[in-house]
């Protein structure tokens, strides 16, 4: 009664609405300098983490610049394509050496992104020559007097193993006298096989495809129409003469008393050499298909290509 006489207890009112926004004020100060103090904690770890990335960034740009074999310094010390009397001179080398127990390094390699640690300590800095020759095997020892990498026409399964001499496989270079070769262009068709080293041609025919579009006549889309038609009538012959022949031999075989099992793996011995366009058709039923340039009539392009694909290249390291 007294204050509102006095007029205290509007003041006492205002006083009590004054420390109510004071209080609010000071909740929200506390509440910003928190703010502040978790924005700086935030700032702080993300610019430690942005020079972590950096520092990484800078270590995988230094590898890759490493890895890349850019380095003019850094090179074959020379190459060589190697087949028939020289390879086989050349093999026998590398088969004649001798280490101590796990001095000699034998590594398989398909993939120049695949290239294992063995190799990396091996052949150090030289690593990455190992990956410009890849697909390839690797051959060095202990002491660094052999230094090579062999592309042969038949790579195995990857692997790397130390042992006391080089682990080579003479299949992984040369032909067997199981092996059946056939070469397929758009317009011919050869066979042959080894026999005793030696390449026995079998049999060849060459189909009359369209080569080129001439100016007059029918148009371009029909021309290329009869072309197609025409090189899978090809294909076709193709592939009845290569039947034909596994039926010849199936059935001499079977004379002979031989097993004549004809399971997915009965053509594992056939290589398939030509040209791109039209090696994929026979991909399935071919141990191994490469592409090869070869000319001239059936016989002649056989051989040509059967040399061709029967080299390995040889790099110095």
């Amino acid at each position: 009664m007294l204050d509102e006489l006095l007029g205290r207890a509007e003041l006492k009112a205002r006083i009590a609405e004054l420390e109510d926004e004071r209080d609010a004020l000071a909740g929200r100060l506390e509440g910003e300098s928190d703010r502040r103090k978790d924005a700086v904690r935030a700032r702080q770890d993300a610019e430690a983490e942005i020079n972590r990335l950096e520092d990484r960034v800078t270590e995988l740009e230094d590898r890759v610049e490493r890895l890349s074999g850019d380095d003019d310094s850094l090179d074959f010390r020379g190459t060589d394509d190697l087949r028939g009397d020289r390879l086989r001179e050349v093999l026998a080398r590398l088969e004649s050496v001798s280490t101590a127990p796990e001095g000699a390094l034998t590594a398989v390699i398909d993939d120049d992104r695949s290239v294992p640690s063995s190799v990396e300590s091996a052949f150090g800095d030289r690593a990455s020559l190992v990956r410009r020759a890849t697909p390839c095997i690797a051959l060095t020892d202990d002491a660094g007097l052999v230094s090579v990498a062999l592309s042969p026409p038949r790579l195995p399964e990857p692997f790397d193993a130390w042992a006391d001499s080089f682990d080579l496989d003479s299949a992984w270079f040369h032909p067997t006298d199981a092996t059946v070769v056939a070469l397929v262009r758009a317009d011919l068709f050869a066979l042959g096989r080894y026999e005793d080293g030696g390449l026995q041609y079998v049999t060849g025919f060459e189909s009359d495809v369209k080569s080129a579009h001439s100016k007059g006549g029918f148009s371009q889309a029909r021309f290329e129409r009869i072309r197609d038609d025409q090189i899978a009538d090809h294909i076709d012959r193709c592939h009845e003469a290569l039947d034909e022949y596994a039926g010849d031999i199936a059935e001499r075989d079977a004379n002979a008393g031989y097993d004549t099992n004809t399971d997915a793996d009965a053509d594992s011995d056939l290589v398939v050499l030509g040209e791109r366009t039209v090696l994929g058709e026979f991909r399935d039923r071919a141990g191994l298909t490469a592409t090869v340039d070869a000319s001239g009539d059936p016989e002649a392009a056989l051989a040509e290509a059967s040399r061709e694909f029967w080299t390995t290249r040889l790099y110095r390291l």
